[in-house]
């Protein structure tokens, strides 16, 4: 509510219907800050991904701990891909919906960088479906800008997908497509 007085910023969500009530990995585009708050806000319970470094940060780091996050150590990669299967799936086992950012870092607006296959992974070894998300966020509150431009975010919830007979790089080639196919309709 604060953005839109402020910043002149409002959302509307399309397929809201398609959010999880049991427990699954969202994967979505990552363009801002902005997705991430409003995430947290519609899925719950989460345990999002993020990089270890952000659980130390005052207040805001010693929040995040509540969400029962997956804290990667980026600059280990086979480390960060082996402690993602393993809290990954005890999250899942526990009832918690896990968010992916498979593009790794954020995007400038418009664009989608090549997606990773961790959150597929992750799908395939919890037996848990995926639900992708698409959104152009980036517009309005660009990665990395102090300035938020006003106007209307839209995010786009997709149906889910079930990890049915896919492996990892079938999956990740699902998601991505549809993401990449969606944020260009959405620009």
């Amino acid at each position: 509510m604060w953005l839109r007085l402020c910043c002149g910023v409002k959302y509307k969500i399309i397929g809201i219907e398609n959010l999880p009530t049991t427990p699954a990995i969202v994967i979505a585009n990552h363009q801002s800050s902005w997705e991430t708050i409003l995430f947290y806000k519609l899925i719950f319970p989460v345990s999002p991904i993020l990089k270890k470094e952000l659980i130390a940060i005052p207040f805001w780091g010693w929040s995040m701990r509540l969400l029962k996050p997956i804290a990667i150590d980026r600059s280990k990669p086979r480390e960060a891909g082996r402690s993602l299967m393993i809290q990954g799936v005890n999250r899942i086992e526990n009832g918690n919906s896990v968010i992916v950012f498979p593009e790794g870092s954020r995007s400038k607006f418009g664009t989608v960088k090549r997606f990773s296959r961790g959150g597929a992974k992750l799908a395939v070894a919890a037996k848990a479906d995926i639900v992708p998300i698409a959104h152009n966020a980036g517009y309005c509150w660009p990665a990395r800008d102090f300035i938020k431009k006003p106007g209307l975010i839209t995010v786009v919830i997709g149906e889910r997908i079930a990890i049915a007979d896919l492996d990892a790089n079938e999956l990740t080639a699902v998601v991505e497509s549809w993401i990449r196919k969606t944020v260009e309709e959405l620009n």
